[in-house]
């Protein structure tokens, strides 16, 4: 298995037929530089198809999902705050993968008084 220590999300859409060079060179763009251990998560336009880049420390691998009903729930590019990466946890990540709203798993989902 791959040990992936961090997971990173891009907001930043890519186009699928993206091969592994192609999304190398936007994980460097978008995220400065490639980590050894860390998958980057990219997403088409319509947020239905996903490719995850992982850098296992001695090479690279490329894999695509693609969800046949519905949408994975995507973060939008907000031009206010110019953020255009996300760190997300393991929890977070299975729950991305499976098409579910990954952002109320952990201290998002919290409730509080208001």
């Amino acid at each position: 298995m791959i040990r992936i220590d961090a997971v990173w999300l891009s907001t930043v859409p890519l186009d699928m037929r993206a091969g592994t060079d192609t999304a190398l060179a936007r994980v460097v763009g978008v995220f400065g530089a490639a980590h050894p251990h860390t998958a980057y998560l990219f997403a088409n336009r319509r947020a239905n198809r996903m490719k995850v880049l992982v850098h296992d420390g001695i090479g690279i691998w490329l894999a695509a999902r693609r969800l046949h009903q519905g949408h994975f729930v995507w973060p939008q590019t907000s031009v206010a705050s110019d953020t255009n990466r996300v760190s997300l946890s393991r929890a977070q990540l299975d729950a991305l993968v499976l098409g579910l709203p990954w952002s109320r798993i952990g201290e998002g989902g919290i409730i509080s008084v208001v």
